[in-house]
């Protein structure tokens, strides 16, 4: 805890200057599309709360930087406010530039055009890694086998490196792993690399029996062997785009399934993070280098265009339901329902952010350091 407030300015810097980034990307995408549909964008603002100062461009935006640094928002002609939920009043002369005025599948691009910028920019992030610091993975290679495991039973050696398993192809550990994991007790052939040979031999994982917080069990298998080391590899620039966007759906669905995992019960929710601990992650990968930093701006683009996609008004998501129902419906929601949907949202964010900041808390050892305070 005091090692996080003496080093407040390490933390706090570094973190502001990645959350600019990503929210300028983010707004950024909903600006470009709204002005390629000839929606008017009248502020383009960088954080809340009163300008700090700006300018404005030839075609009426005004570009802001503002006091609170948390965030971001686009005005567009028509909002009557920063979620664009409901409406203000419109000019004759200002309609036909008005976002309201658009057609729905028009208005459904510009508010997905913001979450697709975030991922867009991680794949152009981690693509100039991939080609230029390398691509890091972990080799199937056996650094470490367990004497009573599956493994040793089935003849296999430290230092094998697998090269098939059950018929498929692996080249990191984790798909070696993924392929165990879902075959307890069920005979797999594999096929490992030693030294200059190529040996065909069966394994058979063990079966482990694991029990979620709810009580329920399921079983994985285990083989007894660990990986210990990090490889690179470095990319043409075509492949290393593609390994970007594999690299950019691999961690969408793996931020998907541990929100699933938490929301589920079968993961801890104390791993969700907030504010505090992303500061404290972005000062940390910050004095890592700039590689380190590149891959944590990469990583919180995706989650930002993630949380921005889920269905809850005032964010991105939200809108996309409330165009979905329009188009059902062949009308737009009424303000009133659209405002009271606003409210539960705004609600449903803030106590998410309240829960989340509480974990922030008891992982930095505030509340202990409190506490003892009082003591």
């Amino acid at each position: 805890m005091m090692q996080f407030v003496s080093g407040f300015g390490t933390y706090v810097i570094p973190f502001l200057v990645i959350l600019t980034v990503l929210v300028f990307v983010h707004e950024l995408g909903h600006f470009w599309v709204a002005r390629r549909y000839g929606v008017r964008v009248e502020v383009f603002s960088i954080g809340f709360g009163p300008e700090l100062f700006g300018w404005t461009d030839r075609l009426g935006t005004r570009w802001r930087i503002s006091l609170l640094p948390l965030g971001g928002y686009v005005r567009m002609a028509g909002d009557g406010d920063v979620a664009s939920v409901t409406k203000g009043p419109i000019a004759d002369a200002d309609r036909q530039h008005s976002l309201f005025a658009k057609p729905v599948g028009q208005r459904a691009q510009i508010s997905v055009a913001g979450p697709l910028a975030n991922f867009i920019f991680a794949i152009i992030v981690l693509a100039i890694l991939f080609a230029t610091a390398g691509r890091p993975f972990t080799p199937p290679t056996a650094d470490q086998v367990i004497d009573d495991g599956a493994a040793a039973a089935a003849g296999i050696k430290a230092g094998d490196r697998f090269l098939t398993v059950d018929a498929r192809p692996v080249q990191r550990f984790e798909e070696l792993q993924k392929i165990v994991q879902e075959s307890p007790g069920r005979p797999l052939a594999v096929e490992v690399r030693r030294g200059e040979q190529v040996i065909a031999m069966t394994v058979t994982p063990r079966a482990s029996e694991i029990t979620d917080r709810f009580g329920n069990t399921r079983q994985v298998g285990l083989l007894g062997v660990r990986s210990l080391k990090i490889e690179t590899r470095r990319d043409n620039p075509l492949t290393a785009v593609w390994h970007a966007g594999t690299e950019t759906w691999n961690l969408t669905i793996g931020t998907l399934k541990a929100l699933g995992q938490i929301i589920a019960g079968t993961r801890n929710s104390d791993e969700l993070g907030g504010p505090l601990r992303i500061a404290q992650m972005s000062g940390e990968v910050a004095q890592g280098g700039l590689v380190a930093t590149l891959w944590f701006l990469a990583v919180l683009s995706i989650n930002l265009g993630l949380v921005n996609l889920l269905p809850v008004p005032v964010l991105d998501g939200g809108q996309l339901v409330f165009y979905a129902a329009e188009a059902l419906r062949g009308r737009p929601l009424g303000d009133r329902a659209q405002e009271y949907a606003a409210m539960v949202g705004l609600a449903l964010v803030l106590a998410l952010m309240v829960f989340a900041t509480w974990n922030d808390l008891v992982h930095l050892k505030v509340v202990d350091f409190i506490g003892r305070l009082f003591t």
